[in-house]
Parts: structure tokens; C-alpha cells; sequence
């Protein structure tokens, strides 16, 4: 693919907008195509990134934090017997990989994109600063925060949400495999109900799996919407957006 002249600045936001500034959490399993899979697969890479194009040409500021578990998770080497911290910085290395692979398929889709490393790298991304991510993000670029916070024992759901608060996202988009949020596990049970909207307090009670329980404080802390839906549903995102009730809200009572 012929790598097209970078659009610069970012288009003209859609009126329709609802949202115009956005942190989208991919997991690191969705590069790969399938639950437990190794790597990153180019052609699920190019489908993600054309639907994140789809996002920009609205308009939105768009912020981008990718998982490492396509490559190595943190937990699941502490598990094994290594030691936690070691682990944990190994999988934000992860994340890194992944990160460079997002810039690539975005830039070849005419998006200017910056890497910016919450472990400094600086022979191929840029060290996190607030005042830099925002200052990108007013030029029209696309922002992809890698290796997480930076510190161990911490998840990239975690950053996700860190990050949302620091550039003042209007939300922050956990795009997943699944449709939403479900009273119960919808692989195991055909009669699992999809929750349109919850409250902090009850994802937290009910501990959900979707996303980590720090995470959600700390949104809940911001006043930060999380919206949850379905990754490979083409378009999905571009109708968060422009505030369809796609998968599942969560938001204060």
C-alpha cells in the first residue's frame, strides 16, 4: 500500500458530533484476531485502522491506548513464577510493539499520528507530557499512548482511564469483543441480558469483568462516561461518536 500525504490539519468536527474528543482502549487480543492468540494479524490491523479512519474524518480528536497481551501480559508471566514487577514492564514493552503497528496502518490510511511512551524510547516514540498530548491532539493528530502508566501492577485499563482524565476526554471507549456489558457471561449463557446503561457503583459491586475495578473508580472519580461495545462491528465507533446508544453506557447514577 502506497503510504498517502498525511491530512493535516484534522478535518472540520461533524455538527452531529456528540462526542469530539475521545480515549478508544483496544486490547492487545484484538490485533490478533482470536482469544488467546499470538501476534498481530494485518489484516484485522488494517480493518481496526480503517474504522478508526472513519472516526477522523468526523472530526474527533482521537486517542488511542493498546493492551500487549497479543504479545506477553504482565499477569499471566507472574503467574508462571516470575517476579511481578519484571513482568508487568516486559508487558508494557508489549504495548509498545503494538503501538508502533497502529501508527503504521494509520498513517498508511492518511492520519498523522504521534507515540507517546509512558517509559521513555525515544529512538522510536516520544515521552509521555500532558501539555504535548493535548498540543498534538489540537494539531489534528492522532495520539497513541504506550507501556501503559509507566509503573507495574498498574493495567493498560487503568492508563486508559488516566489518560482520558489528563487530556479531558468527552469519554472513553472500551472497544472490546463482546456487544456490551451482560448480567452474566453471554459465551456461557443464552439468556444473558445486555445492560443499556449502569452506574459506576454497580459495575463495581457487581464486579464485571470488562474492564478492571481501578479503571472504573477512577472514572467514576472524573465524572468520566465509559462506553463499552463491540470492536468488530464495522462502524461502531464512528457511531459512539455521533452519540448513538451502541453497547453499553456507563455513567453516575
Amino acid at each position: 500500500m502506497e503510504t498517502p500525504v498525511l491530512n493535516s490539519p484534522r478535518p472540520p468536527a461533524d455538527p452531529n458530533l456528540v462526542y469530539k474528543r475521545i480515549v478508544v482502549k483496544l486490547s492487545g487480543e484484538a490485533l490478533c484476531g482470536k482469544t488467546g492468540g499470538f501476534g498481530i494479524e494485518p489484516e484485522v490491523l488494517r480493518t481496526v485502522c480503517s474504522d478508526l479512519a472513519g472516526v477522523y474524518a468526523l472530526g474527533v480528536e482521537l486517542c488511542i491506548v493498546v493492551g500487549g497481551g497479543n504479545i506477553f501480559r504482565g499477569l499471566k508471566g507472574a503467574s508462571a513464577g516470575m517476579d511481578r514487577s519484571q513482568s508487568d514492564y516486559m508487558g508494557m514493552l508489549a504495548t509498545v510493539i503494538n503501538a508502533l503497528a497502529l501508527q503504521d496502518m494509520l498513517e498508511k490510511h492518511g492520519m498523522a499520528t504521534r507515540v507517546l511512551t509512558a517509559i521513555e524510547i525515544r529512538e522510536v516514540a516520544e515521552p509521555y507530557i500532558r501539555r504535548r498530548a493535548m498540543r498534538h491532539l489540537e494539531n489534528g493528530r492522532v495520539v497513541i499512548f504506550a507501556a501503559g502508566t509507566g509503573n507495574p501492577y498498574f493495567s493498560t485499563d487503568t492508563a486508559a482511564a488516566l489518560r482520558a482524565a489528563e487530556v479531558q476526554a468527552d469519554c472513553l471507549l472500551k472497544a472490546t469483543k463482546v456487544d456490551g456489558i451482560y448480567d452474566r457471561d453471554p459465551a456461557k449463557h443464552d439468556d444473558a441480558v445486555m445492560f443499556k446503561t449502569i452506574s459506576y457503583d454497580d459495575f463495581l459491586a457487581q464486579k464485571i469483568g470488562v474492564m478492571d475495578s481501578t479503571a472504573v473508580t477512577l472514572c467514576r472519580e472524573n465524572r468520566m462516561p465509559i462506553r463499552v461495545c463491540k470492536l468488530t462491528t464495522p462502524g461502531n465507533i464512528r457511531r459512539v461518536c455521533l452519540g448513538e446508544a451502541i453497547g453499553t453506557l456507563v455513567v453516575k447514577e
